[in-house]
């Protein structure tokens, strides 16, 4: 009988699925489970979705690697079930071992007692034994926060059980430096550096931390500071939130926050308090316009599942966000699990997969590789031995397998959902953040931070050579109270205080600052030069600020100390300035800051003058005395000059040693008058001239000039020019100078607390005074007409010609001159070359021969046109002497007759 084609394809088929079923079950008979605790706080929003992840990660993982020897079998607990009883167990068991170990935690006793916060802590704790000492778990994922994971994780090493953490970011959970915990998630210090880089691009001096007070919130803190300091910005206060804060002391919090000059807040805290805070930052103003508030990964990273109504109340904020790479895995793995999600969980909507839920999954993959990697053997626990009066904790065993597992699992490397998975001493290395905007129901990315090239506006950017905390990188902002100005980060404190300025109380520079205290009306009156100067630039200000002069002062009006004293009060906070006479000296910038000065900068000496035309040696002055001695110089070596290049050639430098000498000096100092009279023969030595004669009209009229100057200006010059003469003899005087002396130039600033942002506002608008017509009107008012007085340039310059003004003209006299001597001498060797060799061997001395060369060179040079004319002519002379005695005898002779 045959069999339809469509019937034997079916049972083809069940056949296959029936061998495909039968294969699976060999296979699975084959596997070796191991059993993994899971620690989590179910009715949490993070266990929920952690534990989903989870499971939906082993699925899928030996879904695609079937193969695999192992198979993980989770044995969850609810850190929060049984509370009570759980405590209660474990407390026995620990008051003889641990009971140092136990964290004390601070609260308020009317908010929340110490026992409620402990049992949620024990429950973890009773938790992490049970898995251990029943279980037998080969690992733990979780805890879920990180005040359960310090004693876990001391558990854990104990019984050398890998603890592998997915969203306990506290970084000091890394400092126990435990080979058995692993925190695969990113720690909450490693965005420290982005938040520290926004405060630098927007110039902000002062910020203030909001932070939750446990675990949690303390540990980022000390890298935060850090941070900040970094970038020049200090933290003026720290503000606790307890963990069961009520409202009411939230809002006094707030409160007091809204005292102080600071505007820029960072808050790191769980979700659901910060959205408290932020609910009641907009009910009582702080969410206007002025005020920056930045938030921490811990919320930024959950804000899409923040509610509507509290996330209105959060409009403006900036947050820092782990960012995820985008892929196809991680759309169709969003999709799943919201899938998955609500079939295991119908009453709950609108739910939101963020970087916690990510790392949970790739938690559980690394584990189950770890755990195919370490191998099938070994599985089981070690008993420890001890005393009779043994607890639980005591014999609960030490794991075989630990040891391999914790090296698998740091070497266990792949690409997840939340992005690369590599643990580097047991810790997710970080990676980039987006820095986002909240703004209508959504948030918008206006920037990245990456460890490589710090802000950048977009990732695929091409230059990223370079790293960069410009402004420009982050795109634009819609700060609080829907405002597109940059918040300057700080306002005048909102408690009605005055600004509190102090000003000295002292016995002479009245003109500056006077105190006088009025006894009948029990009033104190401030005036003088600086005191207006404060005012007016009070009054640039681009906003307004009530302030009051306060002396300091005893009670009885008279100094209450020192200008280091008075100044020292500003970093004590007693003053929240200090206008009058200040200068700045050193020490004083290690506690306070200075605004730009509002006088001339520097140090000024009142000496007594004199007046320089009144000086028998006046005609020296014009010239230093380097100068006078390089002209002298240059004068002999001029005639020495001339008189080699004309000595062989020219009568008149040739005569007895003296002669020559007195010649040459005449004529070389003749030309600074222009009166040598001598006539060159020489080319040579005629450039030699003129470069020098152009030298010498320069320097005279300098000199004429300068001279001039010193007999027809006036010109007073101080007695003591150097302050160290004036310390070594005694002389110098800070307070008393003479009343004669209408104006003295100290180096006067206004004094702000270190680190006020006051002090670039203040130093903008003492610029703006300083350069208008006011700050002339307040001059003259207190100080009088400065005209009257010489200036200091005048005072302390001598007003003579230095060498360094005219060492290029000596230069080139000085080339041109050597240049001359050689190229005499070489046409000397040249032309008397036979002469100076002819009559000497190889056997004479060097120096006979200079000598010989010598006589040579003081004979005259016959062949030289000079010579030679006088020699024709002279010949001419004697021929006609000759026919004049021959005529006598020979009439027919054309000379003319003898007389």
């Amino acid at each position: 009988m045959k069999i339809p084609t469509r019937i034997a394809f079916s049972f083809l088929f069940c056949f296959i699925i029936l061998s495909k079923s039968n294969f699976l079950a060999k296979a699975q008979n084959t596997t070796t489970s191991v059993n993994v605790g899971v620690i989590l706080d179910f009715d949490s929003w993070t266990g929920k979705m952690g534990l989903s992840c989870i499971n939906m990660a082993l699925a899928d993982f030996y879904a695609s690697n079937s193969y695999y020897k192992t198979r993980l079998i989770l044995s969850s607990r609810d850190s929060k079930s049984d509370v009570v009883e759980a405590a209660a167990a474990v407390k026995e068991s620990l008051q003889k071992i641990l009971g140092a170990m136990q964290r004390q935690i601070v609260c308020e006793a009317e908010q929340r007692p110490p026992w409620r916060v402990k049992l949620k802590e024990d429950s973890g704790r009773a938790a992490a034994l049970d898995l251990i000492k029943n279980a037998k778990v080969q690992a733990i994922i979780g805890p879920e926060n990180s005040m359960q994971a310090k004693f876990i994780i001391d558990l854990g090493e104990k019984a050398q059980v890998p603890i592998v953490a997915f969203s306990t970011t506290s970084p000091s959970l890394t400092s126990l430096q435990s080979p058995y915990f692993f925190q695969a998630t990113q720690s909450s210090s490693s965005q420290v550096k982005a938040i520290s880089e926004i405060v630098q691009a927007y110039g902000w001096r002062e910020v203030v931390p909001i932070y939750i007070d446990n675990e949690y919130g303390q540990g980022i803190i000390p890298f935060l500071i850090d941070a900040l300091q970094e970038v020049d910005a200090r933290v003026p206060y720290r503000s606790l939130i307890p963990p069961l804060a009520s409202d009411d002391h939230i809002g006094e919090e707030l409160f007091k926050l809204m005292t102080m000059q600071t505007r820029v807040f960072i808050v790191h805290m769980p979700i659901d308090l910060g959205s408290r805070l932020f609910t009641k930052a907009k009910e009582i103003g702080m969410m206007s316009e002025g005020y920056v508030w930045i938030i921490t990964s811990g919320m930024t990273d959950s804000i899409r599942s923040i509610e509507s109504s509290v996330r209105d109340s959060m409009q403006g904020i900036l947050g820092v966000k782990t960012y995820v790479p985008k892929t196809i895995e991680l759309e169709n793995f969003t999709l799943r699990w919201k899938k998955k999600f609500h079939q295991d969980n119908l009453n709950i909507m609108d739910v939101e997969l963020n970087v916690k839920g990510l790392w949970a999954y790739d938690a559980a993959s690394a584990l189950a590789r770890a755990v195919e990697k370490a191998g099938t053997t070994n599985f089981g626990f070690e008993n420890t031995t001890g005393s009779s009066n043994l607890t639980d904790l005591g014999t609960m065993g030490v794991s075989l397998n630990g040891p391999k597992l914790c090296q698998a699992l740091l070497d266990t490397k792949f690409s997840g959902l939340a992005g690369k998975f590599s643990l580097q001493n047991g810790q997710l290395q970080s990676s980039t953040f987006q820095i986002i905007n909240v703004n209508g129901n959504g948030e918008r990315g206006v920037a990245f931070w990456t460890p490589e090239n710090g802000l950048i506006r977009e990732l695929n950017s091409t230059n990223k050579s370079m790293y960069s905390t410009l402004r420009s990188n982050l795109g634009p902002i819609i700060w609080p109270g829907d405002s597109s100005s940059i918040p300057k980060g700080w306002e005048i404190p909102t408690n009605g205080k005055k600004l509190r300025v102090g000003v000295p109380v002292k016995d002479g520079f009245f003109e500056f600052v006077q105190v006088e205290h009025d006894a009948s009306t029990n009033t104190t009156n401030v005036q003088g030069y600086s005191i207006d100067i404060f005012n007016a630039v009070m009054k640039a200000l681009p906003y307004n600020v009530d302030y009051e002069f306060i002396p300091f002062a005893k009670p009885n009006g008279e100094s209450a100390g020192t200008y280091d004293d008075m100044v020292y009060q500003v970093y004590l906070r007693n003053f929240d300035a200090v206008a009058g006479d200040t200068t700045i000296i050193a020490n004083r910038t290690n506690y306070i800051d200075f605004t730009l000065p509002y006088t001339e900068s520097g140090v000024t000496m009142v000496v007594p003058i004199k007046d320089q035309r009144k000086n028998a040696w006046v005609f020296l002055k014009p010239l230093t005395w380097d100068l006078w001695i390089t002209i002298g110089l240059f004068f002999v070596f001029i005639g020495f000059v001339v008189w080699v290049l004309e000595h062989r050639v020219n009568e008149e430098f040739r005569g007895p040693p003296s002669h020559e000498i007195g010649t040459s000096l005449w004529f070389s100092f003749s030309t600074m008058v222009f009166a040598q009279k001598e006539a060159l023969l020489s080319n040579l030595a005629r450039f030699v001239v003129i470069i020098w004669v152009f030298v010498v009209l320069i320097l005279t009229q300098s000199y004429t000039a300068s001279l001039t100057s010193l007999l027809t200006v006036q010109q007073l010059q101080p007695t003591v020019t150097d302050i160290n003469q004036l310390i070594k003899n005694g002389e110098v005087y800070y307070h008393n100078i003479a009343p004669s002396i209408p104006w003295f130039n100290p180096y006067i600033k206004m004094v702000f607390p270190k680190g006020s942002p006051f002090v670039s506002d203040v130093s903008w608008a003492v610029l703006n005074v300083t350069e208008g017509k006011q700050m002339k009107e307040i001059e003259k008012k207190w100080l009088g007409d400065q005209s009257d007085c010489p200036s200091s340039n005048t005072q302390v310059s001598s007003g003579s010609l230095s060498l360094e003004s005219f060492w290029g003209l000596f230069l080139i006299a000085g080339i041109t001159s050597l240049s001359a001597l050689i190229i005499s001498f070489s046409m000397f060797l040249y032309k008397e070359r036979l002469q100076i060799w002819i009559r000497f061997d190889s056997k004479n001395s060097i120096w006979r021969r200079i000598r010989h060369a010598l006589r040579i060179f003081d004979n005259k040079d016959l062949s030289s046109h000079t010579f030679k004319n006088k020699a024709l002519k002279d010949k001419d002379d004697i021929n006609c002497v000759h026919e004049i005695g021959a005529s006598d005898a020979s009439p027919s002779t054309n000379c003319p007759t003898s007389p």
